[in-house]
C-alpha cells in the first residue's frame, strides 16, 4: 500500500524503504505542526524557540538557569543559545547575571515583563487551541502509541550515540 506522502511530494517512484517513508512523514508532519504554531506566535513577534526558552525559564523559577542548561532543555536543538538570549534580553524579557560563587556561570532569569508577556500568550485563545486543533481529532490511545513510538526512536538514537 502506498502512503499519501508519495502523492503529496509528487514522487513517481516508491520510497526506498518503509523507514525512509516513516522518516519523511515525521519531518513533513513536524514542519506542518511547527508552521501552524509558529504562525500564531509570530503575531506576538516570537519564534517557537524563543517561546520555548521563555517557558523553560518560567519553569526554572527565580533561580534561573545557565545557558547550557537552557540549551539542554530545548525541544529543538539550537547551536546559538547566546544570540537567542541576546534577542530576548534586548526585549526586556530575560536578564543575565554572573553567579557570585563562580563568575564563569551566567544565569538567565525571566523578568517581570517576560512573565507578563508569557501570560499574554497563555491567554491567547488561538495559541491555546492550536494543538487541540492539530491533534485533538486523534484518539488518545493513538496519541499514546505515537508518543511511545517517538520515545523509542529517541532512546535508540541516544544509545547508538554513546561510545
Amino acid at each position: 500500500m502506498v502512503g499519501r506522502l508519495q502523492g503529496e511530494l509528487k514522487q513517481n517512484k516508491p520510497f526506498a524503504s518503509i523507514e525512509v517513508e516513516a522518516f519523511l512523514n515525521l519531518v513533513r508532519t513536524a514542519d506542518m505542526l511547527g508552521r501552524h504554531l509558529g504562525g500564531l506566535l509570530k503575531s506576538h513577534d516570537l519564534t517557537m524557540t524563543q517561546y520555548n526558552v521563555l517557558r523553560i525559564l518560567r519553569g526554572a523559577g527565580p533561580a534561573g538557569l545557565p545557558c547550557g542548561e537552557i540549551g539542554a532543555r530545548l525541544v529543538t536543538w539550537d547551536p546559538d543559545i547566546t544570540r537567542l538570549i541576546d534577542r530576548l534580553e534586548r526585549r526586556g524579557l530575560v536578564v543575565r547575571r554572573r553567579e557570585d560563587q563562580d563568575r564563569r556561570v551566567v544565569l538567565v532569569r525571566l523578568t517581570g515583563a517576560g512573565s507578563a508577556f508569557l501570560a499574554t500568550i497563555d491567554a491567547d485563545e488561538q495559541v491555546n487551541s492550536a494543538l487541540q486543533t492539530a491533534l485533538g481529532h486523534i484518539p488518545a490511545t493513538d496519541l499514546a502509541q505515537l508518543i511511545t513510538a517517538l520515545e523509542n526512536i529517541r532512546d535508540h538514537l541516544r544509545s547508538e550515540a554513546r561510545p
